[in-house]
């Protein structure tokens, strides 16, 4: 099972989010089954054209995803996935 965790931020628009575990394959699937469990959080992660948006990564195992676009990046059967929203201000 894939474990996905979240960034404090996040939790701000939905306060019941938890850690996941999903069986999925693909950050793209990370993201249906967070909506299927979080209607409407797939806006606060990806654009319009479904990229993920300037200010969210998205780490798989420690790393940033290579694929921003098609979120086509592949998971072990035991990675962890970090979504968070970059802060910015000043």
């Amino acid at each position: 099972m894939v474990r996905i965790k979240f960034t404090q931020a996040l939790k701000r628009f939905y306060p019941d989010l938890q850690t996941l575990e999903l069986e999925v394959n693909m950050v793209s699937e990370v993201i249906q089954g967070i909506e299927d469990r979080y209607p409407g959080i797939r806006s606060y992660i990806l654009d319009d054209q479904g990229q993920v948006r300037k200010h969210v990564n998205i780490f798989v195992d420690g790393k940033m995803i290579n694929d921003r676009e098609q979120l086509s990046d592949s998971l072990a059967a035991n990675s962890e996935v970090y979504i968070m929203q970059a802060l910015s201000g000043g």
